[in-house]
């Protein structure tokens, strides 16, 4: 076994890897940036070696660096975790040539699987069902229009090197596969300094499902059951789980048998990952291998209860797999959940800052028999970055069934506390709370379907909004109660807090009388208990309304309450009734006004302006280019229209909301 493995990689990943090297008694060494000096992979690693500034180009992906930080530490494994240099071929060669184990499969299995178009032959050679498209280079623009119209729309425009959504496109028309082949190869080159680009048919209705390899150096490779992977925006993961919802016995043991092939065909050892896409009839078609460790790879581990980090590892040290196909059993239901810093109010644009509050749910198993994970690599206090990608934790829950993994997910997101930026955790209780997503009945335009005009967050219906109205209720009650047992006497008498209230939230106005502070009595008659330990300052607390658990994130906003729960944020006023009159008759404040306004949507770097004073400008055109996340944001024109200024500068840094045209 190894005495020492640097991890080639930063963030949750990189954590991951030393929990398991801990336990396995092998010491650790992290690499960091500039940007990652405080980071908690630093501080949890045995070592740290500093590799340069905060661009992964000038750092994390220069193999030079990493073999310097080799030889100074004197580690004898690498483990690359995944992105970066995790399917760099010349890596995996470099590290042979200098006597260190690359914990990771062979280098011409990843030159092999790392090009997509050489890969999807050699797929198609291994008896693996492909999809339709051109395998061959693109010249430029004006061929991509030519193939892509001869295939037929629609098509997907896609990087041959490198993943994770980065330089990908759909296009529905020649207008969108000419745009698409340059902002596609725009990303590619930046993301990964291959700009080659290829086109295939685009399956339509398609649930991305992928099978998890695990190979040994001994020829013995088997396959550890699906991931279900088609909830994704910006062709990106959000939530996976595992098994899938929709294959059935037949169909997981034919794509199993295809992606333990695909591995034989190329001597692959090591963990790895081939994707399909499958059709609504259970058609199945090669997308991919990622030779790696795969983001999603925690519901796998949980459902199988293999530690696929110390597989890998043992891999690497010439061990034999201990288990064959046979020995594989698929037990319960995992689903993860991706944290990220973005705002799904903004169409998921990133978001960077200082988390000022990072508190996740507990681990562990739970007293509904269900268990909580959370892979993270970051910490209260800390910063999140415009470097690098802007997850910032994956949460998995684990139950025996696939509804009680879901309801134990939403009730870990309702506990996962996070504010100082902007995050997806609204969007990901929504998911978990949507029919279509309990039912199973999913594709990659899962997000595009259940929010057609984008993510407004959840209304509360009915039942929700009397509960919450309860919750609101009972906070008021105990703020006023300690505002007068503060103030104190005066004489003989002490101030008295009523217990009839008018709560109004989400549009609507709910009056009730909060009867011993204990339950709610609508007007109609209806009651809710309501009880909980909160107190004034707790940002986070748990309600029992009517016998159901509601974990409440509660901010008192000057003579307001904010509630936020399942996807669902209101602000509440609890006001007397006479007060509640009076509000009634108060003016509504008008929104300023932005029509004439472009402002950036998310922080980023203009890499392009495409207009200047003066110009008339038509709808759809685009203006500008913005730079976020290693990903690049076209911006168009809303309507016809002439630019009056022009606010930046190529180059500049904005912020949100940053105005950068002004139109007539």
């Amino acid at each position: 076994m190894f005495k020492k493995m640097l991890i080639a990689n930063r963030g949750e990943i990189a954590c991951r890897v030393i929990k398991t090297a801990r336990r396995l008694g092998i010491a650790t060494v992290a690499v960091y940036s500039d940007a990652d000096r405080n980071a908690l992979h630093v501080r949890e690693a045995d070592e740290a070696v500093h590799i340069g500034p905060a661009p992964s180009a000038q750092s994390y992906i220069v193999i030079e660096k990493i073999i310097e930080a080799i030889r100074a530490t004197g580690a004898d494994a690498v483990h690359p975790g995944y992105g970066f240099l995790s399917e760099n071929a010349a890596f995996a060669e470099a590290l042979e040539k200098e006597g260190v184990a690359f914990i990771g499969p062979p280098a011409d299995a990843i030159q092999a699987m790392g090009d997509k178009i050489v890969s999807k032959t050699l797929a198609a050679q291994a008896g693996v069902s492909t999809v339709p498209g051109h395998m061959g280079l693109i010249g430029d623009a004006g061929e991509a229009v030519k193939i892509a119209s001869g295939i037929g729309y629609p098509v997907m425009i896609k990087a041959s090197a490198g993943g994770g959504g980065k330089g990908m496109r759909v296009a529905w028309n020649d207008a969108e596969a000419r745009e698409g082949f340059q902002s596609s190869r725009n990303e590619a080159k930046n993301a990964f300094g291959d700009d080659r680009i290829f086109i295939e048919k685009f399956v339509t209705q398609p649930r991305h499902i992928e099978i998890q390899v695990l190979g040994d150096r001994h020829g013995n490779i088997v396959h550890l059951g699906e991931r279900e992977c088609s909830i994704q925006r910006r062709n990106q993961k959000v939530v996976e789980e595992a098994p899938s919802p929709f294959l059935d016995a037949q169909t997981r043991e034919a794509m199993g048998e295809q992606a333990v092939a695909l591995a034989k065909a190329v001597g692959y050892h090591s963990a790895g990952t081939v994707e399909f896409i499958v059709d609504g009839e259970r058609n199945f078609y090669f997308l991919e291998m990622n030779t790696r460790l795969q983001v999603e790879h925690p519901v796998t581990e949980l459902i199988t209860g293999i530690d696929l980090v110390e597989q890998m590892i043992r891999v690497a040290a010439g061990e034999k797999l201990a288990f064959g196909q046979d020995d594989v059993r698929l037990n319960g239901w995992a689903i993860e959940s991706r944290l990220y810093a973005e705002d799904p109010y903004r169409n998921f644009l990133p978001s960077i800052g200082r988390l000022t509050r990072y508190r996740p749910p507990a681990e562990g198993p739970q007293a509904d028999g269900s268990v909580v994970r959370n892979d993270t690599g970051v910490f209260e206090g800390g910063e999140i970055s415009m470097y690098y990608d802007p997850m910032v934790a994956k949460l998995c829950t684990f139950a025996p069934t696939r509804l009680a993994a879901i309801d134990a997910m939403a009730t870990a997101l309702d506990d996962f506390e996070v504010e100082g930026v902007g995050h997806n955790l609204p969007f990901l209780s929504a998911v978990m709370s949507s029919e279509r997503f309990r039912a199973g009945r999913l594709t990659t335009a899962f997000i595009a379907e259940a929010f057609p005009d984008g993510f407004h967050g959840v209304a509360p219906d009915a039942t929700a909004a009397r509960q919450l109205a309860a919750v609101a209720a009972f906070v008021q009650q105990v703020v006023q109660e300690r505002a007068a047992q503060i103030s104190g006497t005066i004489g003989n008498h002490r101030r008295i807090v009523g217990s009839d209230w008018v709560v109004s939230l989400a549009g609507g106005e709910h009056a009730l009388m909060l009867e011993d502070g204990t339950t709610a009595r609508f007007e109609d008659g209806e009651t809710l208990s309501v009880t909980s330990d909160w107190t004034p300052g707790r940002r986070h607390a748990v309600f029992t309304v009517a016998g159901t658990r509601v974990g409440v994130k509660v901010d008192l906003v000057g003579p307001a309450i904010r509630l936020r729960w399942r996807g669902m944020d209101v602000t509440a006023h609890v006001r007397s009734p006479g007060v509640a009159a009076l509000a009634r008759l108060m003016p509504k404040k008008a929104p300023p006004d932005t029509s004439k306004l472009l402002l950036c949507p998310m922080p980023g770097v203009v890499t392009a302006l495409l207009v200047s004073e003066g110009d008339m400008v038509e709808a759809g055109q685009p203006l500008v280019t913005i730079e976020a996340m290693k990903m690049e944001n076209v911006m168009k024109a809303e309507r016809r229209g002439a630019v009056r200024r022009v606010a930046v500068k190529t180059g500049q840094s904005l912020a949100v909301d940053e105005t950068i045209l002004e139109f007539e």
